[in-house]
């Protein structure tokens, strides 16, 4: 009889084992974040360690040592086109990422074998895709949690960013924006419509490229507009707006007149508003 109880009790303690799953926090949080930069997506995985009242550099992270920059795993960081890294060209593709930080100045490393728990058993300088040298901002307030991101974003720009404790180290990752923007246009006018060309007008615009080609391509694109229907108002906007950059103010009016029209008949406030204020603005010079 004791034989047949225990013998049940270790069935039901071999079920529960198999079918029951222990849940704890982990001490080092995964984290992927991905962010896109002009048109480049960039895409960073990393687990995210705490301070918890340690001193970081110098101690848990001690100066002039490799760092696997993260914790468990590889850091890694994935680039859907080439990018430029002080002056050299990074192949789109993963990466791990280390860092070396020291004092007063930190080296940034992009690693091609992303598949090492932390440090690789030996190092290998001829996986180095770049190394380069930053150095490092000292906040005025403390980051508990490791944290990595791409900040300060501009359309051909952006910088990666590596804050903990009361340091921040950050490299400027440059993107194709331009060429991949110049691509899409070529490709886009060898049929292209109203909306590609008043796309690639815009993009102009805002990238202070050619703007007689800018002004070209609105003047298309508002051509292009079907017969019986109104130009867009915002055609008409980007066209006053490309108009006023070249210096040529009374285009500039008469085209915001015109958006300002379109824009009181599909009772648009944002732009009876910009239109309005531009009209004021262009009429004083």
């Amino acid at each position: 009889m004791r034989n047949l109880i225990l013998g049940a009790a270790s069935a039901i303690m071999l079920c529960f084992s198999a079918s029951a799953q222990i849940q704890t926090p982990q001490a080092s949080p995964h984290s992927v974040i991905e962010q896109m930069v002009g048109l480049t997506t960039v895409k960073i995985d990393y687990s995210r360690p705490s301070a918890r009242g340690r001193a970081v550099y110098g101690e848990l992270v001690p100066f002039g040592r490799l760092w696997r920059t993260g914790a468990n795993a590889n850091t890694t960081v994935t680039f859907s086109d080439d990018v430029i890294i002080a002056g050299k060209t990074l192949k789109a593709g993963k990466y791990a990422l280390y860092t070396q930080p020291k004092v007063d100045s930190w080296d940034i490393i992009f690693y091609t074998d992303t598949n090492n728990w932390g440090l690789p058993e030996k190092w290998d300088e001829t996986k180095e895709a770049v190394r380069t040298s930053v150095k490092p901002e000292f906040l005025n307030r403390s980051v508990e949690t490791l944290t990595i991101g791409m900040n300060a974003l501009d359309a051909d720009f952006g910088y990666l960013e590596i804050a903990w404790e009361k340091t921040m180290a950050a490299v400027k990752i440059e993107v194709p924006t331009r060429a991949t923007a110049l691509k899409s246009i070529e490709e886009a006018m060898s049929g292209p419509t109203a909306g590609s060309y008043f796309a690639a007008a815009q993009y102009f615009y805002q990238s202070n490229a050619d703007l007689t080609k800018a002004l070209t391509w609105i003047d298309a694109a508002i051509n292009l507009t079907p017969k019986g229907e109104e130009v867009p108002f915002y055609m008409y906007r980007q066209k006053a707006l490309i108009q006023a950059k070249t210096g040529d103010k009374e285009g500039a009016l008469a085209s915001a007149k015109l958006s300002l029209q379109g824009a009181e008949k599909a009772g648009n406030a944002d732009y009876i508003k910009m239109n309005k204020d531009s009209i004021n603005e262009w009429s004083k010079k």
